[in-house]
């Protein structure tokens, strides 16, 4: 780790949410909706960072596959990749 990369409190998080949207052994081809991810989400209780990369996702259905793309997208473009983690 780059020594001024700081981990947040919320490292990870995203990552316990897509696996909770995705649960082992669903198919690859299983979808989930921006409103599945913004119900979900809000369990969590991100903080603001967080919630911006949920809201910054676009309206429309997403594979797994999709959703990491997006999310990680968001985060690489925000710098907060290794701050909270990106997903798979």
């Amino acid at each position: 780790m780059d020594m001024y990369e700081i981990r947040s409190e919320e490292y990870g998080e995203l990552q316990r949410l897509v696996d909770t949207l995705f649960r082992p052994g669903v198919s690859a081809h299983a979808t989930v909706s921006k409103i599945d991810v913004l119900t979900r989400a809000e369990t969590f209780d991100f903080g603001a960072d967080l919630q911006e990369v949920i809201d910054l996702l676009p309206s429309r259905s997403f594979t797994r596959v999709q959703l990491c793309d997006q999310m990680n997208s968001i985060l690489v473009g925000h710098g907060w990749g290794g701050v909270y983690g990106t997903v798979e």
